[in-house]
């Protein structure tokens, strides 16, 4: 089997292979045989059906595996005989002009990138080092604790504390009348300073 090997770019490569016409069709006629021997057609006992009706009925199914088992086969070979470390499945299609007998086809792939390592007994390597200190953990903590506190509904006239949740709810007004671009709306304060009453209809969560 002759086999080129053409490098497309970078990590692409394009193998081409060729193989002789008659290994395929024995293949083919071997398997033909074997599955004479299985089939059940109407009108013939098992075993007896004639080849030729195998063939019309099977053939094309069996021509089609015997290509993609040896063609596979014949790249697996050429892979290795060339030391090449194939990445992922090659795109194989078969390839116009072959020399009489034989078929040609194109198969296109990528392989694995070469990593060569410098000698490790002459690498310096440089040691991170970090210091936690006391301050660092206890600022971690707070934070841990503001993340995961919880919050619980006081009465209306309880007085906002700084870091207090507020939810206000309010009516925007021009002239007396309710604007439309000021629709009821609520929002929220962590570090709310005013007072809660009922007529300003705020609502104090701490």
């Amino acid at each position: 089997m002759a086999v080129t090997v053409e490098t497309l770019e970078k990590l692409e490569r394009k193998m081409t292979l060729t193989l002789p016409v008659d290994v395929i069709q024995n293949e083919v006629n071997t398997r033909l045989k074997r599955l004479a021997r299985q089939v059940k057609i109407d009108g013939f006992r098992p075993g007896k059906v004639p080849m030729n009706i195998v063939a019309q009925r099977y053939g094309y199914s069996v021509h089609y595996e015997v290509m993609n088992d040896k063609v596979g086969e014949a790249f697996s070979t050429a892979a290795n005989e060339a030391n090449l470390r194939v990445a992922g499945q090659p795109r194989i299609s078969e390839k116009e002009g072959a020399a009489e007998g034989q078929m040609a086809f194109d198969a296109i792939f990528e392989v694995y990138p070469e990593v060569k390592l410098p000698e490790l007994n002459t690498v310096e390597i440089e040691k991170v080092t970090s210091d936690v200190t006391d301050a660092a953990i206890e600022k971690t903590i707070d934070i841990l604790r503001k993340q995961r506190r919880t919050f619980a509904q006081r009465s209306l006239e309880s007085t906002v504390a700084d870091g207090d949740r507020v939810t206000v709810d309010f009516e925007g007004k021009i002239d007396g009348e309710v604007s439309k671009a000021a629709k009821p709306t609520t929002s929220s304060s962590s570090s709310a300073k005013a007072r809660c009453s009922k007529n300003s209809k705020t609502l104090c969560a701490a």
